[in-house]
């Protein structure tokens, strides 16, 4: 067998053994160029006589004259080389060139490819959530085998049309706790469908997972927090105790006149008990916040603010009086709402009709003051700086010292101590009203006053109180704001436990939450964010300069400071739990709910909702909560390709909305893009001719373009992980820029303060981002769109 053929059988074994290709060549070219430096080597096969032939034996003895003809025919054999022997170091040159060409292409094609650097190709993810991933991606529409429809059929709607555009609209006012009716703020209880993305949902979820779980934990103040929360789902026990719980704390108030003797308390002693003990606030509200102008200085400071309350009757702003009112529909209702109450709290009949007159009188005086926020803001009504001394002169019906020493205490207080104050007027005539109230001799012995606390300490202590109340509630409800059901109670339970047991449910999270790869996604997804600023076309340098400077000053965090188990088992030390008396419990819980407001004031810290999905700024600090990084929009078993698909995304649009709000007048390319994301949309879905009808508005552009850019952004940032971390698994055969995509297309549909804004799915930006050549495993043409594959690239 000659030197060819050795490396031909060599060629041949590299295959079989599944060697990269780039690699095969380079073997290939070394064993060649061996042979070449060493051509007298040669595979000789062992000597194998023929089968059927007789071997002839050698002769004994040659002649001279055969002995010369030998001799003569070697050395002829000997001088007659090869051709290719004679330029070997021309070829050896050639196969060096070649050997050289083959190593840049090698380093050319993992350098493009970071699968070629995983010989052994993807591993298909098998942990349980993954398979649980698997189950949600399988019964979804793939973007690369249903290229024509698929975006047609996500977020939960059969069929999405361009006139559905804006389906989801809010009304509400972010922030703000009146609505525009003038009403009080109330949870919004959309009913949304089930593949829709709700980011607080889904952590209530998470939440109910970890205080339902049996882990073992030695931690008393976890202990304490799943007791809470179980005495809270225990409806039995709460339907056995009845009203006698609270018919007892009233006693311990000083009674009411509507059901029994009232001791005639003092009435600002028990206004500052209800706010102490009960987080009750029936005439006004207190807050702790900074003042925006100082904060805009960069001061930190945070101050007591009072408020207008929440009152109880359902009131309307009137625009053409500038006053509100008592909603005229809703009085009917509202009487027999709070007949019902006095009769559930063993009030006579005879009797129950007069307290309750005064009680719809005193609310709807009160009401004529409160003001809703727009109108607050156009007459300047928010953040008077004034101090406790002058709110006294200004307000004289109430100790405004004496109640907030008792709320804050054992803070030291004096009157000249500054505070904010948001509705003045609304305080003045609160006072007025109070002291009318007290001058009525006639009404002396029913103690409306006291019967207005009672029935707002019964509103707060609703929850804590049996089905009754809660079904007479609903009923309202059902007027008043057209609400379309009650929330789950496991819903409700995992809100009261946050309430009262913050810091043990952020401590929860903290052990669940993979921080190494929630940082690494983090500082991907700012790295790539910080480059794609700089691809923009500004309006000017300046404005580059402002964004650039704010940016690099940031310092993005997952955490803030998480209290350790023993930190926690201190705090909660003198908190005592019970597993069947959950009313004792819900009081208890309104105690540490006052104690974190005064820890607002007393260490001067920036208040984080625990249970918050999306990023905030914290001075200098960008930070990261930790319910962004739960199961299913993120797990450290998932391939990368879905984590960064999913939360990838979903952090790269909070920061886009956060650091950017008013880039359509900083950036020409807002405009660019939009107009061509949108003429992408309208192209495939044929809706060309209906031009003008389907233009954009400023805000729909930008969330176009946010949402687009925060899909580069999250796509760019994988393909960066994978230079440094090539090897990836995968899901139902899908790996990589199509796993990516894919994930993206399904659980994208989150609801958020922007999503009336984007005028189409969002799963649409798949088919406008593989425009782009050789970005995507295959092409989305559809084959009854010709004009698709003839789009531009935005």
């Amino acid at each position: 067998m000659n030197v060819v053929s050795s490396i031909f059988v060599l060629k041949y074994s590299i295959s079989t053994i599944k060697i990269v290709k780039c690699e095969y060549h380079v073997v290939y070219y070394i064993v060649l160029t061996l042979a070449l430096f060493q051509p007298q080597l040669s595979i000789q096969p062992p000597f194998q006589p023929e089968v059927g032939k007789r071997l002839k034996p050698p002769p004994l003895l040659l002649t001279d004259t055969e002995q010369q003809t030998q001799i003569e025919r070697e050395t002829h054999q000997h001088q007659a080389k090869p051709l290719w022997i004679k330029h070997r170091k021309l070829l050896l040159l050639l196969l060096g060139f070649s050997l050289c060409a083959a190593f840049v292409g090698c380093i050319y094609i993992i350098s493009r490819n970071p699968q070629s650097k995983n010989p052994t190709g993807p591993v298909t993810c098998v942990s349980p959530a993954c398979q649980q991933a698997s189950a949600r991606l399988s019964m979804s529409a793939d973007p690369f085998t249903k290229p024509c429809d698929y975006f047609l059929f996500t977020c939960g709607s059969d069929t999405f049309t361009p006139e559905s555009r804006g389906r989801r609209m809010v009304t509400d006012i972010p922030g703000s706790p009146w609505n525009w009716d003038g009403t009080t703020e109330r949870e919004n209880t959309e009913v949304r469908e089930e593949k829709i993305l709700d980011r607080e949902m889904e952590l209530l979820q998470y939440l109910r997972e970890i205080l339902e779980s049996r882990d073992i934990n030695n931690s008393s103040a976890v202990q304490k927090t799943r007791t809470f929360y179980h005495s809270c789902l225990d409806t039995s026990s709460i339907e056995t105790a009845g009203v006698a719980p609270f018919l007892k704390l009233i006693q311990k108030l000083g009674g009411w006149a509507v059901s029994g003797p009232w001791n005639r308390t003092d009435f600002n002693s028990t206004l500052s008990t209800l706010m102490r003990d009960y987080a009750t606030f029936p005439f006004f509200n207190i807050h702790v916040g900074k003042d925006p102008k100082e904060a805009a200085r960069g001061k930190t400071k945070q101050y007591i603010q009072i408020d207008q309350p929440d009152l109880l009757i359902p009131i309307e702003w009137n625009n053409k009086t500038q006053k509100s009112r008592a909603k005229s529909e809703t009085l009917r209702p509202f009487l027999a709402l709070c007949q019902r109450y006095l009769a559930l709290l063993g009030a006579p009949p005879s009797s129950s009709i007069m307290h309750v007159g005064t009680f719809m009188s005193l609310s709807s005086e009160l009401a004529v003051a409160a003001m809703p926020l727009q109108h607050r803001l156009s007459q300047g009504q928010l953040y008077q700086r004034m101090s406790i001394r002058e709110l006294q002169v200004q307000a004289p019906a109430i100790d405004w010292l004496g109640c907030l020493q008792a709320v804050f205490q054992p803070l030291p207080l004096e009157e000249n101590d500054h505070i904010l104050v948001h509705n003045l007027p609304y305080i003045v005539h609160m006072s007025t009203i109070i002291g009318k109230w007290q001058n009525k001799h006639e009404l002396s012995n029913t103690g409306p006053l006291q019967t207005y606390m009672v029935l707002n300490l019964l509103n707060t202590l609703m929850p804590a109180l049996d089905s009754r109340f809660s079904e007479t509630a609903a009923t309202l409800s059902e007027v008043v704001d057209k609400s379309d059901g009650v929330a789950p109670r496991w819903k409700r339970c995992v809100l009261e436990t946050e309430r009262g047991f913050d810091s043990v449910l952020t401590h929860l999270l903290s052990e669940r939450t993979s921080h190494k790869e929630a940082e690494e996604i983090i500082h991907n997804i700012m790295s790539t964010f910080k480059s794609q600023l700089h691809k923009l076309k500004w309006t000017n340098q300046t404005s580059l300069q402002t964004v650039m400077k704010k940016v690099q000053s940031l310092i993005p965090r997952t955490t803030r400071e998480i209290s350790s188990e023993a930190e926690l088992d201190l705090l909660f030390s003198t908190v005592s739990v019970s597993s069947h008396s959950f009313f004792s419990n819900y009081v208890q819980l309104l105690s540490l709910w006052q104690k974190r407001r005064r820890k607002l004031l007393s260490e001067q810290t920036t208040p984080v909702n625990s249970l918050s999905v999306t990023p905030l700024l914290l001075g200098n600090e960008l930070l990261f909560p930790m319910g962004m990084f739960i199961p299913p929009v993120f797990h450290p078993t998932y391939p990368r390709a879905m984590n960064y698909g999913v939360v990838g995304f979903l952090i790269a649009k909070d920061i886009l909305h956060l650091l950017l709000p008013d880039i359509h007048s900083q950036s020409e390319t807002v405009h660019a893009v939009g107009e061509c994301v949108w003429t992408h949309y309208l192209t495939v879905t044929e809706n060309v001719t209906r031009g003008g009808v389907l233009s954009l508005s400023v805000a729909e552009r930008q969330e176009v373009w946010v949402q687009y850019s925060a899909l580069q952004i999250a796509l760019q940032a994988y393909h960066q992980s994978l230079q440094t971390r090539p090897r990836d698994t995968f899901i139902l055969g899908f790996s990589h820029t199509h796993l990516f995509l894919s994930s993206f297309s399904q659980v994208n549909c989150d609801i958020d303060l922007y999503h009336e804004f984007m005028p189409l799915e969002p799963s649409f930006l798949v088919t406008v981002i593989c425009a782009t050549p050789h970005l995507c495993p295959t092409s989305l043409w559809c084959p009854s769109k010709t004009q698709q594959p003839f789009l531009q690239t935005c």
